[in-house]
């Protein structure tokens, strides 16, 4: 029994003719009546009988009818389900995040959102090199990751890159209106990421790249918990636009590091499928 089968029985048993189910049909009479009778030896009873008004179902027949027009309705709503998945309206975007995110993400996501509203998310939030590895395993699909890291296996969006910030409690009286790595090189820094990972290193080369030695007390990449460490006056801190921008409190001065930027990117893995939804988002990114 296969669902070429299901649909002819379908067709006569609501035309209640063999001629008005084969009209219905596109095909000639013989051969359907062919199938409906090799349909009933294949199931070992009889599925149609003459009455005065034509075929009817016997009891068999109805339970077979009922039981197939459900499926073929299921089977013709699985097909367009998988066409709007194809087609980007319907899925799942996911995508892994780095703990310091980028700003601008809300934002792509209400744009990516207004158009595909019965999208469903799996945002991953995590360090870069994890995220890195959750795209090579096909978990996620994209990630956005800070630089610098070894991408030779991965696709690349980068993004321009972004100024630095000194942030310190409201009790640091800073020389300047901007602060300079030899200002606050004997500050106790909390960084806001973990060694050998982006934001880590590209404030350790700039440290070395000025011949100066940072007073590092440690590693959170605990936004929040960093954040208030800070404003209690326990360290001090150095991180991108992003996160000033967005833990920004009258607790916490924020000054700007001319010496130090960084960069990030919205990766994906090379020579992989990628989903609809994933290159739509890519689109929306890449304006």
């Amino acid at each position: 029994m296969d669902v070429r089968q299901l649909r002819y029985f379908i067709a006569i048993a609501e035309e209640r003719t063999i001629t008005a189910a084969a009209r219905r049909l596109h095909i000639a009479q013989p051969p359907l009546s062919q199938q409906l009778k090799a349909l009933e030896r294949e199931l070992g009873v009889q599925l149609i009988t003459r009455g005065r008004k034509g075929l009817e179902l016997t009891e068999a027949g109805q339970a077979l009818y009922r039981h197939a027009a459900m499926l073929l309705k299921q089977l013709e709503e699985t097909e367009q389900i998988v066409r709007d998945i194809g087609g980007g309206t319907q899925g799942t975007l996911k995508i892994g995040v780095n703990t310091l995110s980028d700003r601008r993400l809300p934002d792509w996501l209400r744009a990516f959102r207004s158009s595909r509203p019965e999208m469903r998310y799996k945002i991953h939030q995590n360090d870069s090199r994890q995220l890195c590895k959750l795209v090579k395993e096909r978990d996620i699909e994209l990630a956005l990751i800070r630089l610098p890291l070894d991408l030779t296996e991965f696709c690349v969006h980068p993004f321009p890159a972004e100024p630095f910030y000194f942030l310190a409690g409201r009790s640091f009286e800073p020389p300047h209106r901007e602060a300079s790595l030899r200002d606050i090189a004997a500050a106790p820094l909390l960084l806001p990421s973990t060694e050998g990972l982006g934001v880590y290193q590209v404030i350790m080369d700039a440290f070395r790249q000025s011949r100066l030695e940072a007073h590092i007390l440690g590693e959170c990449s605990d936004i929040s918990l960093l954040m208030e460490l800070v404003s209690t006056g326990f360290c001090m801190s150095i991180v991108p636009l992003t996160v000033q921008g967005r833990w920004a409190e009258e607790n916490i001065q924020a000054f700007p590091l001319p010496e130090i930027r960084g960069a990030s990117a919205l990766i994906w893995l090379k020579d992989h499928h990628l989903s609809q939804a994933a290159q739509q988002f890519i689109e929306i990114v890449s304006r």
